[in-house]
């Protein structure tokens, strides 16, 4: 197979900093109109194009005679989803709300139905009428108006996360003339229903300014109620369970701040909860009459609750002097996530790498919990609407056991299974082993690894293995259920997720540890993983296949140049790979938010150094490399196009080996990839294509 080249002869960029001469010949591929390709891809220049379309053109060869295997992975993961799947309905006064599949559709419809009942459904959206003919098409938010007389929409038409808000008449099925274009997809109802809250990009893509729009105005003239004055801070909108409150959040990985605004007056000044103090992290929920006062819930990390502590305060001093203490701290159980209703305060919270939900009754304190028995399992919880109530939905699964949907009654404990995931072409669990290992890192550490592998898997070293991992943000990896793994399962897979470093598995200790100048942890982690799957006889030494995206595609170059002879392929999705260079441009958008989870070479010479010590891109060298797949967007807002396609063409140039090295841009989508449902599909028998024939077993 010939090999791309780039289409013309292009110089290297050259620049010192902190001294140190960098050479990059690839950075040609950066389109320096790439604030404009986000919103129109055809504007992309023609010798990147046309660089890029040859790499795709070659991986399609290579992928060529895999056409079979390909057709059949994609039938047997479709012939698992319950094609008109539905949502369990959620209840808002009169109405009940939910999503559903049509039997061969794409996307999602949005539908209501009066409550209690099992007929008169009304088609709110139609996600695949409102994508036929567009080559991408994402809803982002939704919500019904508070008299449910309007609905608020948002969708995505490119991939690149701008998304244009419309409000949708529910009685005659048309839009309003309101329509606001490349808004994040945040929305907000005032409790009136007369406006609407929303949020703008500034020029590099940050979500930065927060909108006031008058329902019937022009979008023109819409008020802008705040503007975030750091770079490094990013904005969202939400709402607090009682309803009385919309939230302005603020923050970046290490700090945050809330603002509120009052729903029932739309027109007042926002109040300022706490001001953002480097550091401190805080989030915001209501309650009208807490022991006689209406009061803010806050969980905090305040004075060294690195894992999280509930405190309370007035609503008319809401300042952190007034924080009075519910739920203390605990080192290693970390609490990750928060709802309040008038009798009870509800926590999600993980320790010893297990989620449970733990119900407090805000009458006497006294406490129960939500936990199961399964090795590795992933568990969440959903307040729904309403505040005056006791009943909340939870999902519980594990990579054995479909996805659980229960109706839960906190006061009186009774639960009802309101759904079960519908496996149609049939799923056995009792097939399944679902396991949770701890593989000892080079520092004494203990990595939990979740398995999942068929009973009549031989565990001989012999059997081949996909290793997934993240492994940053503190975003951990649940052991869930999917059956597109199955494909791979059945066919003598061993699927692993390495919980490394980087996440929050063991507490926020775990996350501390793997980041900024303890960054490499993520990528030892990982490779202690793989050598103890191996050293223990459940995976073959050469058969092990690493997969990660994002910032786990970041863990995957690192783990390509520090242990090549560890995995026979790698799986690259959307990598995170030219660190150094994308944490030197500060017009990126999300360069200045990462600072506090990478360093800021720009400023700061040690984050520099150790940077360059581990970028993936910068640390390609003259050896032997695993056979690599590397997925791209090229609308992707998140990480550039341009750092997958760099990464490939210096490995191109440098490495020893004759190995497949593949690149496939999606040339109209982002960071998700596909967005229709199937489309996804396609995408993901790619990947697992790939795998077994680089395990041998094609």
């Amino acid at each position: 197979m010939s090999e791309p080249t780039p289409a013309l002869a292009h110089p290297p960029l050259v620049r010192t900093v902190h001294g140190v001469t960098l050479s990059d010949p690839h950075a040609w591929l950066r389109a320096e109109n790439w604030r404009e390709v986000m919103r129109d891809p055809s504007l992309l220049a023609p010798d990147i194009r046309q660089w890029l379309e040859a790499e795709n053109a070659a991986t399609e060869a290579w992928f060529g005679p895999l056409a079979d295997l390909r057709r059949d992975l994609v039938k047997e993961m479709r012939g698992r989803i319950k094609e008109d799947d539905s949502s369990v309905p959620a209840t808002d006064g009169p109405y009940a709300y939910f999503t559903r599949f049509r039997e061969g559709g794409q996307h999602p419809l949005i539908c209501r139905r009066p409550a209690g009942a099992v007929a008169g459904e009304t088609i709110l959206l139609d996600g695949d009428a409102l994508a036929e003919g567009k080559a991408y098409f994402q809803f982002g938010d939704a919500h019904q108006s508070p008299d449910h007389a309007l609905y608020a929409w948002t969708a995505d038409e490119a991939g690149s996360e701008y998304y244009t808000l419309r409000v949708r008449d529910i009685a005659s099925g048309a839009d309003l003339p309101d329509v606001i274009d490349e808004t994040t997809g945040d929305v907000l109802w005032s409790a009136d229903g007369a406006y609407l809250f929303y949020i703008r990009r500034d020029p590099e893509h940050r979500p930065s300014f927060v909108y006031r729009h008058l329902l019937g105005s022009d979008p023109a003239d819409d008020m802008l109620i705040y503007e975030e004055p750091d770079k490094g801070f990013f904005v969202s909108l939400g709402q607090t369970q009682s309803g009385r409150f919309g939230l302005i959040s603020c923050g970046d990985h290490d700090t945050s701040e809330t603002w509120l605004i009052d729903r029932h007056d739309p027109l007042a000044p926002l109040a300022l909860v706490e001001p953002r103090a480097p550091g401190l992290r805080y989030g915001v929920e209501h309650h009208p009459d807490l022991n006689g006062t209406e009061s803010l819930i806050i969980e905090t990390n305040a004075d060294g609750a690195e894992d999280f502590k509930i405190v309370a305060t007035p609503l008319a001093t809401p300042g952190r002097g007034n924080w009075r203490e519910i739920v203390p701290h605990k080192p290693g159980r970390l609490i990750l996530s928060v709802a309040v209703l008038r009798g009870h305060l509800l926590r999600l919270e993980r320790e010893d790498g297990l989620p449970r939900l733990v119900v407090r009754a805000l009458a006497d304190g006294s406490e129960h919990a939500v936990a199961f028995a399964e090795e590795a399992y992933s568990l969440g919880f959903d307040a729904g609407y309403g505040f005056d109530k006791t009943e909340i939905r939870f999902t519980y699964a594990s990579m054995t056991t479909p996805t659980e949907v229960w109706d839960y009654d906190v006061a009186s404990l009774a639960r009802v299974l309101r759904k079960r995931q519908e496996v149609p072409s049939g799923h056995d669990p009792a097939r399944y082993v679902t396991r949770r290992l701890l593989a000892p890192a080079a520092d004494g550490e203990l990595v939990p690894v979740s398995l999942l592998y068929a009973k009549d898997t031989p565990l001989d070293g012999t059997a081949p293995c996909l290793l997934y991992g993240y492994g940053a943000y503190g975003i951990s990896i649940p052991a869930s259920f999917s059956t597109s793994r199955l494909s791979l399962v059945d066919r003598g897979f061993v699927y692993a997720i390495a919980h490394i470093r980087g996440g929050t598995e063991k507490g926020w200790r775990w996350y501390r540890e793997g980041k900024l100048a303890a960054k490499t942890n993520t990528f030892h982690d990982f490779i202690a993983a793989g050598e103890h799957l191996m050293r223990e006889k459940i995976v073959a030494p050469d058969r092990i296949v690493a997969h990660g995206g994002s910032a786990g595609g970041m863990l995957m170059g690192a783990v390509a140049n520090l242990r090549p002879d560890l995995f026979a392929g790698i799986v690259a999705e959307v990598p995170f790979v030219d660190v150094l260079n994308t944490m030197l441009d500060d017009t990126l958008p999300l360069t200045p938010p990462e600072w506090p989870e990478w360093g800021n070479p720009i400023s700061d010479a040690e984050a520099f150094a150790h940077i360059r010590s581990y970028s993936p891109y910068d640390n390609v060298s003259a050896q032997d490399y695993p056979a690599i797949f590397a997925l791209a967007g090229l609308t992707d807002p998140r990480v550039t196009y341009w750092e997958p396609a760099k990464w490939v063409a210096r490995l191109r140039a440098t490495k020893t080996d004759n190995r497949p090295l593949l690149l496939r841009t999606n040339m109209e989508a982002g960071h998700g990839g596909a967005a229709g449902r199937f489309d996804r599909l396609e995408e993901t028998a790619q990947v697992y294509a790939f795998a077994l024939t680089i395990a041998g077993e094609a």
